[in-house]
């Protein structure tokens, strides 16, 4: 046998491995792209390289089989996204329905481990039925080997997760285990058990319904990103790499930038109502304030009282923490909590600079919420900002009222540089509601108890209730104008980057559950 039948039979079980023309079309049918089209749009163009094409499934070994499974339903390899390097595995529906056994478990695995030696993110494209049934506890054993993958790999390099069709079972679990999850609007996860595939199977319910994006996106908090289709999905996976460094050693990618560091911005003095009942929507301040107005929610669609994600200052990448007045008058509620303090964990994980914007009444009170156990979950948000060691920069915009000033950024949680604007009220609470409570007897008494009541308000306001007594105490660094934030801000960011911080030595730290 000569080389080249060595060749043309090496390019014949590399056409089985790609699938045939019906595969897929059959993706197609379904309004999805095919695992290798997916990877070409995702890595920039020529770049991506596959591993381990030949391999196949255990039992097909077994049972004497030529290769018809090759690759085992998931596509692996390396490559370019934004000029640096990233490794992926994105599962092939085509293939046994895209399923998880013993050898496609070992080739994710393979490749999480290489992410993790090399030090570059790793993005896990899903399109699975689930275990693989005829393998049996080995798919079981593959999954725990993904999982513990993941763990060995947070916070170490930035991991990714992309559901773009079913990922149903222990399968979610996996991206639940990752820094952030994509969904697409035809894509969906749940946990399988047998009364949901019933319902499923007799249409009682639908799938969309059950664990759609839509679902994940706005009632679970499960997905970070609900995008429209693969394409745009893909996209903005690209444009969330952007944003992150390629791991824990390195620092996030600085863009050389246009927008002038020096550059006021008097429209926040518009933005911002002075009343503090009136809302508006902190989106608009973080545009002005930031690089060419560009930011990247995270999170868009869940726990809309709190805004967080990513832009830059200057050329340099910052996470923003951000109250929304715009709902629930930016109180602070069980759902906003998880959301700011696994965002702000990410941030420090990946040496990325936070800065809060608050404007923030206290934590939603009532019964649900207190039984939901805010207590617990709003502790996440104080153990966050106090492990983090990034720069932690911040600026009141208006309220900063009682606990919830404390648990964002505050001096006592080690926040750097801390602003507040002249209109802020810093106190345990608004005057109205502390002269109801420590002149109540005095109103009352009064000859006319609305005006005595709207005097001391007033008196309560001009004493307590502005940023100078906290200023006086050095519980913020300094008042400035609104349109002085940017520059303040990248001023202040500029000396923090040379931030050195440590804590105690310790195994680890117990977060609150």
């Amino acid at each position: 046998m000569d080389m080249e039948q060595y060749i043309d039979e090496l390019r014949k079980r590399r056409e089985i491995a790609h699938g045939t023309a019906k595969d897929i079309e059959a993706q197609h049918g379904k309004h999805r792209l095919t695992a290798r089209e997916r990877l070409e749009l995702l890595f920039d163009p020529g770049t991506f390289t596959e591993i381990d094409s030949l391999v196949i499934p255990r039992f097909e070994s077994y049972m004497g089989g030529k290769g018809s499974r090759y690759g085992d339903g998931v596509v692996t390899g390396f490559g370019l996204v934004n000029g640096r390097h990233a490794i992926a595995a994105a599962q092939d529906a085509s293939v046994l329905g895209g399923s998880l056994g013993e050898m496609h478990a070992n080739k994710i695995v393979k490749a999480m481990r290489m992410a993790l030696q090399y030090g570059c993110p790793f993005i896990a494209l899903n399109d699975s039925g689930g275990a693989r049934i005829q393998e049996g506890v080995d798919s079981l054993g593959g999954y725990a080997r993904i999982f513990d993958a993941n763990c060995e790999a947070s916070g170490v390099i930035p991991q990714i997760s992309v559901i773009m069709g079913p990922c149903a079972g222990g399968a979610v679990y996996s991206p639940a285990l990752t820094d952030f999850v994509f969904m697409t609007e035809n894509s969906y996860m749940f946990i399988t058990g047998p009364d949901v595939v019933k319902a499923v199977m007799q249409e009682e319910v639908s799938l969309e319904d059950l664990g759609g994006g839509r679902v994940h996106s706005t009632a679970s908090g499960v997905c970070h990103f609900l995008t429209k289709d693969d394409r745009d999905c893909l996209n903005q996976v690209r444009l969330l790499l952007s944003y992150l460094p390629s791991n824990n050693q390195d620092d996030p990618p600085y863009v050389r930038p246009v927008d002038d560091g020096e550059r006021r911005c008097p429209e926040l003095e518009q933005i911002v109502p002075v009343d503090p009942y009136k809302p508006y929507d902190v989106r608009q301040v973080i545009g002005s304030i930031v690089d060419d107005g560009r930011f990247l929610e995270v999170h868009q669609l869940w726990a809309e009282n709190m805004v967080v994600g990513y832009a830059r200052l200057n050329g340099y990448v910052v996470g923003i923490v951000a109250n929304q007045p715009m709902v629930l008058a930016g109180c602070i509620d069980i759902h906003a909590s998880i959301k700011a303090a696994h965002f702000i964990r990410i941030c420090d994980a990946y040496n990325v600079p936070i800065i809060t914007l608050q404007d923030v009444p206290g934590f939603l009170p009532g019964k649900d919420q207190e039984y939901g156990g805010i207590i617990r979950n709003g502790a996440r948000m104080i153990y966050a900002y106090s492990e983090a060691t990034v720069p932690k920069l911040m600026v009141i915009l208006r309220k900063s009222y009682g606990g919830a000033y404390c648990v964002m950024s505050s001096k006592g949680l080690r926040g750097d540089l801390l602003y507040a604007w002249p209109n802020a009220e810093i106190a345990v609470m608004g005057a109205e509601g502390a002269v109801n409570i420590l002149f109540r007897n005095e109103v009352k008494a009064a000859a006319d108890p609305a005006a005595r009541r709207k005097e001391l308000i007033d008196d309560y306001q001009r004493k307590f209730n502005n940023p100078y007594v906290a200023a006086a105490r050095g519980l913020i660094d300094e008042v400035i104008e609104p349109r002085d934030t940017r520059r303040v801000l990248i001023r202040a960011l500029e000396l923090t980057l040379a931030k050195r911080e440590r804590h105690a030595p310790k195994k680890h730290g117990i977060s609150p559950a």
